[in-house]
């Protein structure tokens, strides 16, 4: 651990459930700030913008501010700048994709990218068909994630991956994933850190997106027993984590940081 200078970490199940601080996460957090490293956190969140993140975790006391936060809406935003897009998604990330134009839901309008962020009630049946007659005609398709489902503090509920992973197979295309796991959202948290993938150390809850997907870079992976964390994903998954904790109250002790205050 001697060699970490920076940590990513998941926010959703590693830090917060349903924007509520899990045991020990905010005097974790306040010992790897006071030790010097670089932190950022980096979330497939959908629902709020950076901004809104941000100010939800201060509210919970956790030391962090809007620059700390990479969204996968953010990310998508600087890859599809200049696109005419059809989003579909539940929440309000407008401020945080300036640089594309969002259209309609006109049926004959066929933008350049049909978009997809987090599931929710609008993932019905007619706004996924009106997705998929917009592919069929020429549009690309791409989703902020692809993950199956996260916890909240009622339990597991289907997220994005679930849905399109059936545009897919009835449109006969692969999305670009521009969140996690795709190569190029841990690269421009790396970038942001100022470090290499050998000096930082990534914290999620999810086995195969946040943890495998960071250390194929070559960025050391931790997972958490938290969140959406099932024994069954990890004795399943493609690979092992460098690391396995029981949470992110753990992270200071693994680092060799001293014991964090609450």
């Amino acid at each position: 651990m001697e060699s970490v200078r920076a940590v990513l970490i998941d926010i959703d199940g590693v830090l917060t459930v349903s924007w509520k601080p899990l045991p020990g996460a905010v005097a974790a957090l306040r010992a790897v700030r006071d030790a010097g490293l670089g932190v950022v956190l980096v979330t497939n969140t959908t629902s709020r913008s950076r901004a809104s993140v941000a100010a939800a975790l201060a509210r919970a006391g956790f030391p962090v501010g809007a620059q700390d936060v990479l969204t996968a809406p953010a990310a998508t935003a600087d890859r599809l700048a200049g696109a005419r897009v059809a989003l579909l998604n539940s929440g309000d990330v407008g401020e945080d994709l300036a640089g594309i134009t969002l259209v309609g839901d006109r049926d004959d309008d066929v933008p350049d990218v049909v978009l997809l962020g987090g599931a929710g009630a609008e993932f019905g049946y007619e706004a996924l068909n009106r997705a998929f007659g917009r592919i069929r005609r020429g549009a690309r398709l791409v989703a902020m994630h692809r993950n199956l489902y996260w916890r909240t503090d009622e339990g597991l509920r289907l997220d994005t991956g679930a849905f399109l992973a059936g545009l897919e197979a009835a449109a006969g295309v692969e999305a670009e994933v521009t969140g996690k796991p795709s190569r190029a959202f841990f690269e421009a948290a790396l970038g942001r850190l100022g470090v290499g993938a050998e000096q930082a150390l990534m914290v999620g809850d999810d086995v195969e997106y946040d943890v495998l997907a960071a250390q194929r870079l070559g960025i050391t992976g931790v997972l958490v027993r938290t969140g959406k964390f099932l024994p069954r994903s990890l004795e399943r998954a493609s690979g092992r984590p460098d690391h396995v904790l029981d949470s992110f109250a753990d992270l200071p002790a693994l680092l060799g940081l001293s014991s964090p205050s609450a």
